[in-house]
């Protein structure tokens, strides 16, 4: 199975970020997080029922929910 989105990584993956869907708040929110289109993204962990997400991004530590993840369209590592 290839993942598409973010939400659908295995925790220890790097991906890089293809683009960020929609075009109202919480996409722009994304944006301005640093989830912009080339930038490498490692998975560090999920909870336990895997919502919120743990992410290592241009050198910090960021929690999405998985909801938000699925908007992050990913490619090639």
């Amino acid at each position: 199975m290839v993942a598409e989105s973010l939400d659908d990584v295995p925790v220890g993956t790097t991906v890089r970020v293809r683009d960020v869907t929609g075009a109202d708040p919480v996409s722009l929110r994304l944006l301005e997080m640093g989830l912009t289109p080339g930038v490498a993204i490692r998975l560090v962990g999920k909870s336990p029922f895997g919502d919120p997400l743990e992410l290592e991004v241009r050198g910090y530590r960021l929690s999405i929910r998985r909801q938000e993840a699925a908007r992050v369209a990913i490619g090639d590592r």
